[in-house]
């Protein structure tokens, strides 16, 4: 949970009771929970809000998707893991025959020279 161990959470329970005290510690903790869905609440109106303004045509925006690092994951990097993530296809059997080199026709006796072309060099 948010990257907390128990030792960190444990630290944050004895020092909201140090805070707070023993008898003032739920009200604290009630009032925080309210707070939160609150915000929560006030958050999700928000984006309901823009997307109605925005019309049909962006009903499946989020604004996550401003971030240019979510941007670039969702357009970019997505494609290129879902290929990497693939299986493998089986390989298909050969269709064509195996290469085989053309057999050599001249071959040059000991001490001869190959053919040199001036033009080409």
């Amino acid at each position: 949970m948010f990257g907390l161990g128990w030792a960190e959470i444990g630290a944050l329970i004895v020092l909201a009771l140090l805070v707070f005290g023993p008898e003032k510690l739920p009200q604290a903790a009630a009032q925080a929970g309210r707070t939160l869905r609150n915000l929560r609440r006030m958050a999700n109106n928000a984006r309901d809000d823009l997307r109605a303004g925005l019309g049909p045509e962006f009903q499946n925006f989020d604004p996550a998707d401003l971030n240019p690092r979510n941007f670039v994951r969702k357009h970019l990097l997505d494609d290129i893991e879902e290929d990497w993530n693939d299986k493998p296809k089986e390989l298909e059997p050969a269709t064509t025959a195996p290469y085989t080199p053309d057999p050599v026709v001249d071959e040059l006796g000991y001490g001869e020279l190959p053919p040199y072309d001036s033009e080409a060099t």
